[in-house]
């Protein structure tokens, strides 16, 4: 599969998450929205890490290049797996003193 249909893919993904990020006030969305970006990068590393190995193995069948996107990933997902519970805890947090996770209300903290 062409390299051009990933980045338009992701690019969409990374897209509808900036849209969402932008309009929606509720904080779950929001964090969903974040995550949904991050995943499009994540999924772009990858195929371009597919690419890069693909050009690698032509010209050498014993290569491990194009290996460094896959496990840059992999960090990237622990990381986010790290970011879930920090950001859920905290709207728990926001949910149990305020009773909403409407992130306009927010604002109304800063007095």
């Amino acid at each position: 599969m062409p390299i051009q249909y990933y980045i338009y893919f992701c690019l969409t993904l990374f897209s509808i998450g900036i849209i969402g990020v932008l309009t929606r006030r509720n904080a779950i969305i929001v964090f969903m929205c974040i995550e949904l970006m991050l995943n499009a990068v994540n999924l772009l590393l990858v195929a371009f890490s597919k690419m890069h190995y693909a050009a690698g193995l032509r010209q050498d069948p014993a290569t491990s290049a194009g290996i460094d996107g896959q496990l840059f990933v992999f960090f990237i997902m622990v990381v986010a797996a790290a970011e879930v519970s920090v950001g859920l805890a905290i709207i728990v947090m926001m949910y149990r003193n305020t009773h909403s996770v409407d992130i306009n209300f927010l604002n109304r903290l800063k007095n």
